[in-house]
């Protein structure tokens, strides 16, 4: 079982630099998420509606709570263009304690303690 305040990963992408940029900030202005890693451009290839498609895709790592994930998971949902865009959420195990710490900080909501 997860504690509220546990990091996490959440996973996604965007069709472009520009919106990614624009998830990236939003999530991160307001305090949703502690980081977001844009990738390098890739092939995501995959099944739509019954028809191989390929599709250019920048890699989203979002760095944020348990708490906060479902936040970032609608904030997502609603910035995202795509009809169902890919949004994977990702228990940490480990990993250095201060970096751990600074993600539960940047992503504490206002006025918790």
């Amino acid at each position: 079982m997860m504690r509220d305040d546990d990091p996490v990963l959440v996973l996604s992408n965007a069709p472009d630099t520009l919106l990614a940029k624009r998830i990236a900030h939003v999530l991160v202005e307001d305090g949703l998420a502690a980081c977001v890693n844009l990738g390098v451009p890739a092939l995501s290839v995959y099944r739509w509606q019954g028809e191989i498609e390929g599709a250019e895709e920048i890699p989203l790592t979002i760095k944020t709570t348990w708490a906060r994930q479902q936040d970032v998971v609608r904030a997502l949902a609603r910035l995202h263009p795509y009809e169902v865009p890919e949004i994977i959420v990702v228990p940490v195990v480990g990993g250095l304690a201060s970096y751990l710490d600074w993600i539960r900080e940047q992503t504490r909501p206002t006025g918790a303690q």
